[in-house]
């Protein structure tokens, strides 16, 4: 959690310093951003960095503070290899989406992968008895879903990609991994479906 924070907060900065400025993407934005003919023409790494890239300092910091928070909990309960395999999962899903329902837009941000790890949360809590709408996470999926449908400027495919990811990435853990024979099998299916969902992003991008 701290390396994936810290990660982001290096690009944004750097980002910042590269013929940009607060409010808008500098030279490694424009070139790390989401955007389906510029995938569709041979940047293949841009669904993966666009999860990486932040505009302004409210939208860095919203999502940080989230990644900070949730992979607080997350984290020590399935440990580090498994956490990134989910988060990885869940940008990829937001990226996976969005260029499915948007393929023009340039999107970037790690709000993806935060609503990844809220969905994943909440499959945490009901995989233990606890109802996750009696809880704070119950209520930030409620309205932060409620913004991505209302603000414009949000990505729809981002989000809902990232939040159908990690309810699909904490069933894996918390579901079926308890039933699985191997300790590590649970990190590597959700590794094989990042996999799945970045080859997706690529043919997609190729076929709008």
């Amino acid at each position: 959690t701290a390396v994936l924070v810290a990660l982001n907060l290096a690009v944004f900065l750097a980002d910042l310093v590269s013929e940009g400025g607060v409010g808008e993407l500098g030279r490694w934005g424009t070139e790390g951003a989401l955007f389906g003919p510029a995938v569709a023409a041979g940047d293949w790494w841009r669904p993966i960095t666009a999860g990486f890239l932040h505009i302004g300092l409210v939208h860095v910091g919203f999502n940080m503070f989230l990644l900070w928070q949730l992979g607080l909990l997350l984290e020590p309960a399935v440990r580090k290899p498994a956490f990134t395999a989910l988060y990885l999962l869940s940008l990829l899903g937001g990226s996976f989406l969005t260029l499915v329902l948007d393929p023009d837009a340039v999107t970037v941000g790690a709000s993806g992968a935060v609503f990844g790890l809220m969905g994943a949360t909440a499959v945490a809590m009901r995989s233990r008895g606890i109802n996750p709408f009696q809880t704070g996470i119950g209520m930030l999926l409620v309205v932060n879903l409620v913004l991505t449908f209302t603000l414009p400027r949000i990505s729809v495919g981002g989000h809902v990609g990232g939040l159908l990811a990690g309810l699909a990435g904490g069933v894996v853990l918390w579901q079926l991994g308890p039933r699985l024979p191997a300790r590590w099998l649970p990190t590597l299916v959700l590794l094989a479906g990042a996999g799945a969902l970045y080859a997706g992003c690529l043919t997609v991008a190729r076929a709008a």
